[in-house]
């Protein structure tokens, strides 16, 4: 085919491309909405006429012309994705708590589990010395004395640790946290009581260390230690749970759904509570990792802490009201 018949053929869809890729540009880095389905049709055309002409030794204009058409369409299709900080900041801003606000009720009954046996067992393991045997074997709370021994070098790290560096603390608090979290909720598909379970389990072990640690004149090191990052820790291993308890939920009581199209409706929202509180168990470990084995004075990490479960109380509490679709 010559030259004239050719270009007049694919007039219409050099057109058409042109004046998606014109809108496409227009749009610039304030919108990065995907392209439209009917650009990269048009885009893989324009690239096969560009090799055509080529093939075929066209005019230089005509060939200069479909280059610098497919180089401007290469460019938005293959533009660099934006940034992810803009909508987690979002995410946490309104979508993660409003939508643990509309489960208040699981949110409160994980947090029962977790927090109620967590202060019966502290008190009890005070009171008792050898109480804490009933769920550690003797090496373990011999390990765990150790963590937070007076004469440890660097309070809450294991012997074999010692040498670590913050930055590989940060990751070692990443990996245990968010398992802790993970396994919380993915418990629920237990019919719900595996998140039940770990919940009671981590409530009691969290009680009995920190009675027993305070029994044994401990706590100048260990409350100093745990008190700044506990709010956001804590706090997402509840919120874990209170996802865990949505898809037992789900299994348990379907109401007029068949279990499987409840099981999505529940784990929508329950992976929306995991996202969120895999965010905060990262904070709790930039916290452990770099604050609380510092050498800060205690009164100021008992301050800090206290200011953090104030912060997640309000944040939880009225982050994304604001929003005309907020809770």
């Amino acid at each position: 085919m010559r030259q004239q018949p050719f270009a007049a053929d694919r007039a219409g869809q050099w057109e058409e491309y042109r004046q998606l890729l014109d809108t496409l540009e227009s749009r610039g880095r304030r919108r990065p909405d995907p392209a439209p389905v009917r650009f990269p049709v048009l885009y893989r055309r324009l690239c096969a006429d560009y090799a055509l002409a080529r093939a075929r030794h066209y005019s230089p204009g005509l060939i200069a012309e479909l280059h610098a058409l497919v180089r401007r369409g290469y460019r938005c299709l293959y533009q660099r994705r934006p940034a992810l900080l803009g909508p987690t900041l979002a995410f946490m801003a309104a979508g993660f708590p409003r939508t643990l606000r509309r489960h208040a009720a699981a949110f409160w009954l994980a947090a029962a589990l977790l927090f109620l046996p967590m202060a019966i067992m502290g008190v009890a393991c005070h009171q008792d010395g050898e109480l804490i045997y009933s769920l550690m074997d003797s090496s373990e709370v011999t390990d765990l004395e150790a963590l937070y021994d007076p004469a440890n070098r660097k309070v809450g790290r294991a012997a074999q640790r010692q040498a670590d560096t913050d930055f590989q603390m940060f990751g070692y608090y990443v990996m245990n946290n968010i398992g802790i979290g993970f396994r919380t909720f993915a418990g629920g598909l237990l019919l719900g009581l595996g998140s039940v379970i770990i919940l009671l389990f981590n409530g009691l072990a969290i009680g009995a260390a920190a009675g027993h640690l305070t029994r044994l004149g401990f706590e100048s090191t260990f409350w100093p230690f745990v008190s700044s990052h506990a709010p956001y820790e804590l706090t997402a291993i509840a919120i874990s749970g209170a996802a865990g308890l949505l898809l037992g939920q789900a299994l348990l009581a379907p109401g007029r759904r068949t279990r499987l199209a409840a099981l999505r409706a529940n784990a929508r929202d329950a992976v929306v509570l995991v996202g969120g509180a895999a965010l905060m168990l990262l904070l709790a470990a930039v916290v452990e990792a770099f604050w609380s084995a510092g050498g800060t004075p205690a009164e100021v990490k008992y301050g800090v802490g206290a200011v953090g479960w104030i912060l997640v109380a309000v944040y939880l509490s009225l982050a994304g009201r604001g929003d005309r679709h907020g809770a």
